[in-house]
């Protein structure tokens, strides 16, 4: 579809296109206008959003918001927009492209070709009745699958945080974990945000695990797989070919490993760029600033509205603590959600619906590429199966008011309560186990069989570890039964100091979490 805003003016709005605008001409005019409208390259900072006096709302065409300071322009209660959805078939079909090409050797041909050598023994790889394996079941993903089924080829995905009934619609085979999934594919692509969890998921261990011969695509983002161990297991045959549209350092340097393979099929970063798509972006981004400059924020927003000041006074505090308490939730190891529950005991001052959807946003929070908020969590959250429940109470046990939330995968529930004493946010319960918690920086949570030493023992490999312990929560059922301990820590343990943990026989499950 052609960008025609030709119906937003006739609406009365005036729309004035000026591509290429130098910075100083931008801070001299921005305040003439009620709305930006940009992409990556121009940075809106503070020195932009001081310029611009009457700016309500900010459009960004395509997905990444980096270049604009959000919190600069949520405290002037500018409302900042996006359009992720509009690249999404662009960046699937890249990466289908670059399986097939990769498959059936083309940069090779090609080069080979065009030198004047015309090779034609060359055999490459059917990919009909061959299993793709997929990491990422979001938008993208799920348009993968759906081509890949097209080209009659078996889909497997490994996604945590998507429900199983998502699997079962989608017609895609689920693996719980990727010791599962790698196994089990010819060829693998990843299509999941780049995040302190998912840097070097793939590396030469999880690469030893997929058959030989296999074919690995990366067009998300640099740094999912690990690149230097992708030119490792193709130097020693045990990949077949590899398809890359993106690096870690962009543009490569010119020794980067991988750029004097033939075969590797390698792309610009060129995902989201096609010709529609790039009409998509524009007719969608203005459409939604439109519709955002006459009240309606219901699509792409990335920051909520500015709340006035007396109702951040009053359930600011407890928007801080459900979205430390989402947040916390999405650390503990269950498996994809199925149903999130909130239960709202006591009386609070103000409206629930906000307090509600800051747990959503914190559980939401580092699984997607898109920044979830007061406005897209409930819909974020339908989209990956997430049933969602809110119960109210008058009676509080033990506190004038509280909050518990439970997120369930089908087969486990984990839960957290919290209240606030004042303006500080509390959690006062951790399973079943009654504590105060302030949720700030890292904390070690262990669940333990209650006897003498345990939490000694643990804070002596904490010594050891180098990681200060800053202070200490305890609870339990009964004397001799079960018992909880959450220990405040001035830095986050590494991953074998936790399995040496919950290595321990009185020790039944040992978690670090981070609240930012």
């Amino acid at each position: 579809m052609q960008f025609k805003p030709e119906n937003l003016v006739r609406q009365g709005f005036q729309i004035e296109y000026i591509p290429n605008m130098p910075r100083e001409q931008i801070l001299g005019r921005l305040h003439e206008f009620d709305s930006l409208i940009t992409r990556s390259r121009t940075k809106v900072d503070l020195e932009l959003l001081e310029a611009g006096t009457n700016l309500r709302v900010i459009g960004r065409g395509g997905v990444g918001v980096d270049n604009i300071d959000l919190e600069a322009a949520s405290r002037r209660g500018i409302i900042v927009l996006n359009a992720p959805e509009a690249n999404t078939v662009s960046a699937a079909e890249l990466a289908i492209t670059l399986l097939m090409a990769a498959s059936r050797g083309v940069t090779r041909s090609d080069k080979l070709t065009r030198n004047g050598v015309w090779d034609r023994k060359y055999l490459g790889r059917e990919v009909k009745d061959k299993t793709l394996g997929i990491i990422g079941l979001g938008r993208i993903g799920t348009i993968v699958a759906n081509r890949a089924m097209g080209l009659k080829m078996n889909v497997i995905a490994y996604d945590p945080y998507i429900a199983s009934r998502r699997f079962e619609l989608l017609g895609v085979k689920r693996a719980n974990s990727l010791e599962e999934l790698l196994p089990q594919v010819n060829a693998l692509t990843v299509h999941t945000p780049l995040t302190e969890e998912t840097k070097d998921m793939i590396g030469a261990r999880e690469l030893a695990m997929l058959p030989s011969g296999a074919i690995v695509v990366n067009a998300a983002r640099g740094g999912i797989i690990n690149e230097h161990a992708i030119a490792a297991a193709l130097e020693d045959k045990h990949l077949f070919a590899a398809g890359i549209d993106v690096f870690v350092e962009e543009p490569p340097k010119t020794d980067h490993p991988l750029l004097g393979r033939d075969d590797v099929v390698i792309t610009a970063h060129l995902g989201a760029n096609t010709l529609e798509a790039q009409d998509r972006v524009g007719s969608e981004i203005l459409e939604r600033v439109c519709a955002a400059l006459n009240g309606d924020v219901s699509r792409g927003a990335i920051n909520a509205p500015k709340m006035d000041a007396d109702t951040l006074e009053k359930i600011g505090p407890y928007m801080k603590l459900c979205e430390r308490m989402g947040h916390m939730l999405a650390q503990l190891e269950i498996g994809a959600a199925q149903e999130l529950e909130v239960e709202f005991s006591g009386r609070f001052p103000g409206d629930l619906e906000p307090i509600f959807s800051s747990v959503l946003v914190g559980y939401l929070r580092g699984i997607l590429e898109e920044i979830p908020n007061l406005i897209n969590a409930r819909a974020l959250a339908k989209e990956r199966g997430i049933a969602l429940t809110l119960k109210t109470s008058e009676d509080s046990e033990d506190y004038a008011n509280e909050i518990k939330a439970s997120i369930s995968d089908g087969k486990r529930v984990r839960s957290v309560a919290g209240t606030c004493f004042g303006k500080q946010p509390r959690l006062t319960r951790i399973r079943n186990y009654r504590l105060e918690l302030a949720p700030e920086g890292w904390v070690l949570i262990c669940t333990n069989i209650d006897q003498p030493g345990v939490v000694g023992k643990i804070g002596s490999m904490m010594g050891e570890a180098g990681v200060n312990i800053a202070g200490m929560q305890l609870g339990r059922d009964e004397p001799g039964g079960k018992a909880l301990f959450a220990l405040s820590l001035d830095a986050k343990p590494k991953l074998e100091v936790l399995e040496k943990i919950r290595s321990l026989e009185f020790i039944e499950s040992a978690f670090a979490v981070e609240f930012s």
